[in-house]
């Protein structure tokens, strides 16, 4: 199977963020459609591994800031390939609330939504979210940042880049994983969060 093809489909790429009593992070995710009308709902997919899967099972409001397409891989690397586990996301960012009190990105976005958690599918490697919309807004008339135009204009290939080094194992960027050996096959899934290959970094020798 070629997983590529999974690329051609349309979905946005969006910063979730969550705050559960005085704990608060923000992931990147490529998962949301709306579901419903009246009242309106949207179903989300997060990681079960994250922090913010954790964060947001236990408060369930989040506010998702709709990524345009000014959004740089350095915006997308900061909130989605490091874990709020290890690093405050947040620290020294002065960012707006929404009504919730939860934080949204305010540049490079074209739109932000409220929501309340109503239903959760736990679907193995990933808990979806079912949740109605409390309040949105848009932000900018630049149109929404696609997944497909991710992988396509903003994602490094660090696959191709060169080095001297030995490579000893590939790590997933989004959970974590480690796969042992230099080369990793091109089929290649994630067994913890179903990543392909172009989802993996090097493991060099020390």
């Amino acid at each position: 199977m070629d997983n590529k093809a999974l690329f051609r489909l349309s979905y946005g790429v969006f910063m979730l963020s969550t705050k559960a009593g005085d704990k608060i992070n923000g992931c990147i995710t490529d998962t949301c459609i709306q579901v419903a009308n009246t009242p309106t709902r949207v179903a989300i997919s997060l990681i079960n591994t994250n922090y913010t899967c954790s964060l947001l099972k236990e408060s369930g409001l989040f506010c998702l800031s709709v990524l345009d397409e000014a959004a740089t891989f350095d915006i997308i690397s900061h909130w989605g390939l490091q874990s709020g586990r290890n690093v405050d996301k947040f620290d020294g960012m002065n960012l707006p609330m929404d009504p919730n009190g939860i934080p949204y990105l305010s540049s490079s976005t074209c739109a932000v939504i409220s929501c309340k958690v109503v239903e959760q599918v736990d679907l193995g490697t990933h808990t979806l979210f079912i949740a109605e919309v409390l309040d949105a807004k848009v932000t900018s008339d630049r149109n929404p940042l696609l997944y497909a135009d991710y992988q396509k204009r903003i994602k490094p290939d660090s696959q191709t880049q060169k080095t001297q080094r030995k490579i000893k194992g590939w790590k997933c960027r989004i959970c974590g994983y480690i796969y042992e050996g230099p080369d990793i096959p091109k089929d290649f899934l994630c067994p913890l969060c179903g990543h392909t290959r172009e989802d993996f970094e090097p493991v060099y020798e020390d």
